[in-house]
């Protein structure tokens, strides 16, 4: 059997067809890119001078210039998720400032992100493309980052306690036992939530390229671009392009990323079931018998090596292995984090007291409590229907690797491809939009819930399983004392970002146009983008802070204790 958990690196004689397949995906990478970026450095007035359009012939252009934007919004939020969360794991005081943080960020619409960050990127590039994808990629980012920082941030709170033992007892730094140790740990179900922030970052693609902030409209070469113009249009046939357009690149992507990182990521599950076949990936066994890949990789090895010696040779550094060095930049950086939230506080009170009435924030209170409504009442569905199929999924490898593209597929899907039937159907049939827009809300956040507790159930210790086989247990009994606690820290990741998700989400579903026909059910997501189309700040401002209030407040009193107690009741040890 090939072996996909290693480079091979016994090969060292002439190039073979290994070789051959890694020499062409890296061309074809780098043509990808090339192709993806062009024109990034053009004037803005050639994107409106060549409006999007329907002709299934552009689709190929626009599918690379979204993947490749929601590419670099990953290694972004990779970037953020190392970073942040690993801050927020290891330090009790900055935890304590940053996981609530966490929480109002995932829960501000992305609309309202473009709408206070849009004059930042387009001066970043004035008159330049450049600056617009630059406020594309952060759109993207913000639907991606939130949930890969909660999983790492799990995985870091419940690292097994014989690991942190054994790197103890090996003496590790804390640099090498963040890579050997926290990150392999982590890594499993960060990859499964790296594939729904993908594909988180396919349902909001459309108001981050198609965006209107007052009286400027930008509209992006991209998937999102033109599946907006095909909703304005009424053009079915369009909707069809652009579906089976997703349904090709989420499966190339599928095959050319996530499944070789699925096969590579298994490598550091804590416990390998024994007989269990492995993932699989063509992808990975190719590069991993390739020569030329070893050879460069070995290449990075001794480079990345004198790079970490330099830096620790450096005279004046800090040792953060120091915990008085420690200690002293994480106060200064707890110091700097809160005085930018007092004067964010300051910017808000002077916005919100000075500029808007008690009545008009009633009014965002009220609709808020609508929103909250529906929030509650769609996870506690969509918990009851995606918690037995994602154990089911977890504990059949095969079933996974099947049900992994079909996922992903559904959780890309756009909810406004929908407005096409949603729409018609209930301005035909005279139904509330109250009820009947509702379920678009989680039809994109519900695959938070399914992908977590895949991932818990796939990290169900094998002997843990023999036990209850062993013991008989069966039926309900062995949810209770087996499945269930197993997956229940998973959930609890899952459940809490699909809630953030939905009150997000809530801008997109709130609000549905299909041609002429319009309808809006109330709510605080409505709310915010009827300010956002007409350009008002104060009210995006109220409707962007009452709903992160009402999720910090929800997280405080329900997401977070349970997040807590998953931590102290069902950690492995």
């Amino acid at each position: 059997m090939p072996n996909t958990t290693a480079w091979s690196t016994a090969n060292r004689g002439a190039p073979t067809r290994f070789d051959l397949i890694a020499l062409l995906l890296v061309v074809g990478l780098l043509v990808f890119l090339a192709a993806a970026s062009r024109g990034v450095l053009a004037p803005l007035a050639t994107i409106e001078a060549s409006p999007v359009s329907l002709d299934p012939s552009h689709l190929p252009e626009y599918a690379a210039r979204s993947t490749l934007r929601m590419l670099a919004a990953m290694l972004l939020s990779l970037l953020f998720t190392f970073t942040y969360a690993t801050w927020a794991a290891k330090s009790p005081r900055a935890g304590r400032i940053l996981v609530p943080l966490l929480d109002v960020l995932q829960s501000v619409p992305i609309l309202g992100f473009i709408s206070v960050t849009f004059v930042f990127f387009m001066s970043l590039a004035p008159g330049r493309v450049l600056g617009a994808e630059f406020a594309a990629i952060f759109g993207i980012f913000t639907s991606q980052a939130w949930n890969m920082a909660f999983s790492f941030y799990q995985s870091l709170r419940t690292v097994p306690v014989e690991l942190e033992e054994a790197a103890r007892s090996f003496r590790l730094s804390a640099w090498a036992r963040f890579w050997r140790l926290e990150v392999p740990f982590g890594m499993p179900p960060l990859v499964w939530n790296m594939m729904m922030s993908m594909s988180g970052g396919w349902f909001f693609v459309v108001a981050s390229e198609a965006f209107t902030v007052g009286a400027k409209t930008v509209t992006l070469p991209g998937m999102g671009a033109y599946i907006a113009l095909a909703s304005a249009e009424s053009n079915f046939k369009a909707v069809g392009y652009a579906i089976a357009t997703m349904l090709i690149v989420i499966l190339l992507y599928d095959q050319l990323l996530f499944r070789p990182l699925v096969a590579w990521a298994d490598r550091f599950r804590f416990e390998q079931e024994p007989g269990a076949l492995p993932p699989r990936s063509w992808v990975l066994d190719a590069l991993g018998k390739s020569i030329l890949v070893a050879r460069f990789l070995r290449f990075l090895r001794r480079t990345w090596r004198k790079l970490g010696a330099a830096f620790r040779a450096a005279p004046g550094l800090p040792r953060l292995e120091s915990p008085q060095h420690a200690k002293r930049l994480d106060l200064v950086a707890t110091c700097v984090v809160g005085l930018l939230l007092l004067l964010a506080l300051w910017e808000i009170r002077d916005v919100l007291v000075t500029q808007l009435s008690w009545g008009e924030i009633g009014v965002a209170v009220g609709l808020g409590a609508i929103t909250m409504l529906r929030v509650f009442v769609l996870i506690a569905l969509a918990s009851i229907v995606w918690v037995p199929i994602g154990v089911w999924i977890g504990l059949k490898p095969r079933v996974a690797r099947v049900a992994q593209p079909v996922a992903q597929f559904l959780a890309a899907f756009p909810t406004n491809l929908l407005f096409s039937v949603v729409v018609p159907v209930i301005v035909a049939w005279n139904l509330s939009p109250n009820i009947w827009l509702s379920p678009l809300m989680i039809l994109g956040t519900q695959w938070y819930i399914l992908f977590n507790v895949i991932a818990g159930a796939s990290s169900i210790p094998g002997e843990m399983r023999s036990v209850a086989t062993n013991l008989g247990l069966t039926g309900w009994l062995w949810w209770r004392k087996v499945a269930l606690p197993a997956v229940f820290p998973f959930y609890v990741t899952g459940a809490l970002t699909a809630s953030g998700g939905s009150w997000n989400a809530a801008i997109v579903a709130e609000v549905a146009s299909w041609g002429q026909q319009h309808v809006e059910a109330a709510g605080l997501g409505a709310y915010i983008a009827d300010a956002t189309v007409a350009g008002d700040f104060h009210r995006i401002a109220l409707g962007v802070v009452t709903m992160s209030v009402f999720v910090l407040i929800i997280n405080r009193i329900l997401w977070r204790p349970l997040y807590y107690y998953a931590e102290r009741k069902f950690r492995l040890s």
